[in-house]
């Protein structure tokens, strides 16, 4: 039987999900937690073999969690569950050490199919977005390729810049300087191919393929 930890800060999701893993004799819920905070403790209180985590938990740095969560706990097997596009932060939370990746607005049996196979030590993409991805390496996209190339770290810079973050908030959110953002920002643009950042920006967005 597998031990699994979820972490949302909605309680009809923490519920919802428990509810759905309850009939299945092969894993059991044993925690539940709403706040970053609470993470890392209630992590090594209850030994999960796997965590769903919502990637906006509260008082957690986004994508940044999963990095420490990995080097902290590198068994732990986390299927990440998030309202934001799906082409570009599966890629990223996967990078960044997740097990799988998965949409607040799939149906029961697919989040149920993600679980199972996060739990076989398999990672978990939605079929369409592995399908969009291939689509597009099949013609030849380069800025899929490109993308694929790109550290973790210039994922979470190229990010917050698509959300419209200024040097200071990534600095900030990132834990790193103001100067070392400008650095990263230059290696996106020669990565990526593109000559100013509303271009860059611009090639973020079509990352997330409509």
């Amino acid at each position: 039987m597998k031990k699994v930890l979820i972490a949302d800060h909605h309680p009809i999701t923490r519920k919802g999900l428990k509810t759905l893993l309850k009939p299945d004799d092969n894993f059991e819920v044993v925690g539940k937690v709403n706040d970053g905070k609470d993470l890392e403790k209630s992590i090594r209180k209850n030994d999960p073999d796997i965590l769903i985590l919502e990637i906006d938990l509260p008082n957690t740095n986004g994508i940044l969690i999963l990095r420490s969560l990995k080097e902290n706990f590198p068994e732990l097997r986390i299927l990440v569950v998030s309202c934001h596009p799906e082409e570009m932060y599966a890629l990223s939370s996967v990078k960044a050490g997740a097990t799988g990746y998965i949409s607040k607005t799939a149906s029961m049996k697919e989040i149920m199919q993600a679980i199972t196979r996060v739990a076989k030590g398999q990672v978990y993409i939605n079929n369409d977005i592995t399908q969009k991805i291939a689509t597009a390496t099949l013609n030849n996209s380069s800025l899929v390729l490109q993308y694929k190339k790109l550290s973790t770290r210039e994922i979470e810079v190229l990010n917050l810049l698509a959300s419209g973050k200024r040097n200071k908030e990534i600095a900030e959110a990132l834990d790193i300087n103001e100067k070392t953002v400008s650095t990263y920002k230059t290696r996106l643009l020669k990565k990526l191919r593109v000559g100013n950042i509303a271009e860059l920006i611009h090639q973020s967005r079509l990352l997330q393929l409509g």
